[in-house]
């Protein structure tokens, strides 16, 4: 147990340290994972949104969801800051555009959810309590499944054939 704890304070700091860099949007994948061209020219990376949720594509608002988010980055400079790298190899972290958080921008027009941590409401739970209240986007339908929820009644989304 303590072999654990002291490990863990020894890579705490590590993960801590956030790693920022710029790029290009070249493409959206959903509402919440798009692909950039970093500005020194390495090869493009993948990023998923941190501290949102948006609907997978086959799920209803998912189409919706990625062109919101194509609309505020497509073609533009954007700000990363890289928290995590996830088990897929996405980069985890956040999105400025014009010096605007991508993400509360998202859930702020309804178009995602606060990500949902151990029982808390999410980093964005202010612009989505707004947006509930507003009943924009995906909040129009009381019913609307979290991703999450979507995925456990029906599986993830089939890619086209």
């Amino acid at each position: 147990m303590w072999r654990k704890f002291i490990m863990l304070c020894l890579l705490l700091p590590a993960s801590l340290q956030a790693r920022v860099w710029t790029g290009v949007v070249t493409h959206v994948s959903d509402g919440d994972t798009l692909w950039l061209r970093p500005a020194d020219g390495s090869v493009p990376r993948k990023v998923r949104l941190l501290g949102l949720d948006a609907p997978e594509l086959c799920q209803p608002g998912g189409e919706a969801a990625r062109a919101a988010l194509q609309g505020l980055v497509a073609g533009k400079p954007v700000q990363v800051t890289v928290n995590f790298q996830d088990s897929y190899g996405r980069d985890l972290g956040r999105l400025r555009v014009d010096a605007r958080d991508v993400g509360a921008a998202l859930v702020s027009a309804g178009q995602a959810w606060s990500s949902r941590w151990h029982n808390g409401l999410g980093p964005y739970a202010v612009q989505e309590a707004s947006a509930r209240l507003a009943r924009l986007g995906l909040f129009a339908d009381p019913a609307a499944l979290l991703p999450r929820d979507f995925r456990q009644r029906h599986g993830p989304c089939q890619p086209p054939r």
